[in-house]
């Protein structure tokens, strides 16, 4: 397991278009619709434009909605 899962707190992430970047290690983010923990190793959806987290696809479509993209 990559040592960053291993760590405590929250990471910060630069986020791609298709993958992350780990700045600070860290055992979750916190999705910006819910405000939910999302362990690192569970994070599938978020926003690169916007640097944002989600929980699910649920919570990345109300993001995406919050915006006026959709």
């Amino acid at each position: 397991m990559n040592m960053f899962f291993q760590q405590q707190g929250e990471a910060k992430l630069h986020y791609g278009s298709s993958d992350f970047t780990i700045l600070e290690g860290g055992a979750y983010v916190v999705c910006a619709v819910t405000r939910e923990k999302i362990p690192l190793e569970e994070l599938r959806y978020w926003n690169d434009d916007r640097q944002e987290a989600y929980r699910d696809a649920a919570a990345a479509l109300e993001g995406f909605k919050r915006a006026g993209a959709v």
